[in-house]
């Protein structure tokens, strides 16, 4: 009676699917700016591939800092990360407080912008949210003219600024 009732419920569990993800949202207000759940539809909506969790081909680490307002804003873990379906792009975070992965095959192609539309922001060349206008960009130290083209690579810091 004990086994036939567990594997009614297993038989149960593996019958119930997943629920349809969320569409990607970029958000246009000020911070504070949480990972999305459904990031599936980031994935997609930032052109990026959908890869198998924890793949760590040729794993690099970047520096990301974002200041809103004069106000340094939380990089929070798992942008880029659907732990629900299983897969994450190359470009995500693990943690909370600025390091940014790249993993995975044409890690060498992620920009600026598919970044900030993994965690569901707006960004472009003038706008970080509901900020535009005074948006800059510094790549270790530099500035850059195109922010949302910037090509992410290994040991890089990246400032985000919009006062």
């Amino acid at each position: 009676m004990r086994k036939a009732l567990l594997l009614s419920l297993l038989l149960l569990v593996g019958c119930v699917s997943r629920p349809a993800p969320e569409p990607a949202v970029l958000r246009e207000s000020a911070p504070p700016w949480d990972a999305p759940r459904d990031a599936v539809s980031y994935i997609d909506a930032s052109g990026l591939e959908q890869r198998p969790i924890g793949e760590d081909t040729d794993p690099w680490i970047l520096e990301l800092t974002v200041v809103y307002g004069g106000e340094q804003v939380p990089v929070p873990a798992m942008i880029g990360v659907d732990r629900l379906r299983a897969v994450q792009a190359v470009v995500h975070t693990h943690e909370a407080g600025g390091d940014v992965w790249l993993e995975g095959p044409d890690q060498d192609q992620v920009t600026l912008g598919q970044l900030f539309t993994l965690w569901g922001v707006r960004f472009d060349d003038d706008c970080l949210a509901d900020r535009c206008g005074a948006v800059e960009v510094l790549v270790d130290g530099e500035p850059v003219d195109e922010p949302a083209s910037v090509r992410l690579r290994g040991h890089q810091s990246v400032l985000v600024r919009a006062d």
